[in-house]
């Protein structure tokens, strides 16, 4: 669906809804994908922010400047590529407020099923839109930023950081962000507390499962961080601040390889991309895990119980064995 709604958000420019923009034009684009394709004539100086890993180094490898978050003001222009996650949505229309000049155009689209249109509405009864168009299964809508940052400031008031658990500092976007995910709670209740050695958490999120490594292994002299998402990993990095945990890392796990050796993994992998499930995605972050781990070393993980991954743990790894399992997840131990 995010091919389909790039090709919305750029399709008012093709339908000479609005200007295509030239050269000498600085063009901010919030949550920019590859594969993403300008329209003709489109030669202004174009802006990327993408915090998840795989994006971001895919764009960097297609030639165009990219950042996780955003830098700099000013710009003519703003692109906003909406996704599943509202208050992420919002959020991305309130940067994009705040870093274009007065008076510059900002476009949003994003498809359907993904609540574009409860997105137009809102901003809609925040600033006055435009024009839109539907196209694509999606719909984009436009409108051009307004003399004071009122609607910014009402986006953002709608979509504050928050605390979980009274311990975790999160926000919209980020994968269970707003309650200690189940599975990971599952791992975590199923680790040993005699932990030693060195550690990481793969799939790390805002830093649950190695903030509870942490706590109840104090065996551990260092815990490392991997993480694809740029926003995720840093609330982890404050998460974590005053324990052992020393590295935070940044990083595409099926593709960047790991440059470190442990005693101990832990992790959650993801298994959806976008909505269809894709256990592939796991079985690489097993097979990154079983080259990560020294001789004799453990992994932890966590999964869907549906999905297969004991022939993937087998050709891994030495040995592996199922720790426990509710209605949903289970937990597989495996030595390297």
């Amino acid at each position: 669906m995010s091919a389909e709604a790039l090709k919305t958000l750029f399709h008012p420019f093709e339908a000479a809804a609005v200007s295509v923009p030239g050269k000498g034009e600085r063009i901010l684009f919030l949550g920019a994908e590859p594969s993403l394709h300008l329209p003709t004539g489109f030669e202004a100086a174009l802006h990327l922010v993408q915090g998840f890993r795989p994006h971001f180094r895919a764009l960097q490898a297609a030639g165009f400047t990219v950042t996780p978050q955003p830098a700099g003001d000013g710009f003519d222009a703003a692109l906003v590529l909406a996704g599943r996650h509202r208050g992420q949505n919002e959020l991305r229309v309130a940067e994009a407020i705040e870093c274009v000049a007065e008076g510059g155009l900002i476009i949003v689209a994003g498809g359907k099923e993904d609540g574009i249109a409860s997105l137009r509405k809102r901003v809609g009864d925040l600033v006055p839109l435009d024009g839109h168009l539907p196209k694509y299964h999606g719909i984009a809508f436009w409108l051009h930023r307004p003399v004071d940052m009122q609607a910014a400031a009402a986006l953002r008031a709608a979509n504050p950081a928050l605390l979980v658990g009274d311990r975790f500092h999160t926000a919209p976007g980020m994968f269970s962000f707003d309650r200690v995910d189940a599975g990971s709670k599952l791992l975590v209740d199923n680790l040993p507390g005699d932990l030693r050695g060195s550690a990481a958490d793969f799939c790390a999120g805002w830093g649950y499962v190695a903030a509870e490594m942490a706590a109840r292994s104090p065996g551990l002299s260092a815990l490392d961080l991997y993480e694809a998402d740029f926003d995720a990993l840093e609330a982890a990095r404050g998460n974590l601040g005053n324990t052992v945990a020393r590295g935070f890392f940044w990083t595409d796990l099926l593709a960047e390889p790991v440059q470190h050796r442990y005693d101990v993994i832990a992790m959650n992998p993801p298994f959806h991309r976008s909505r269809a499930a894709e256990p592939e995605i796991g079985a690489g972050m097993i097979r990154a895990a079983a080259k990560a781990l020294k001789p004799g070393g453990r992994l932890f993980m966590v999964a869907n119980r549906q999905l297969p991954y004991e022939p993937v743990l087998s050709a891994a790894f030495a040995s592996h064995a199922e720790l426990a399992r509710d209605g949903m997840f289970k937990v597989h131990v495996a030595r390297r």
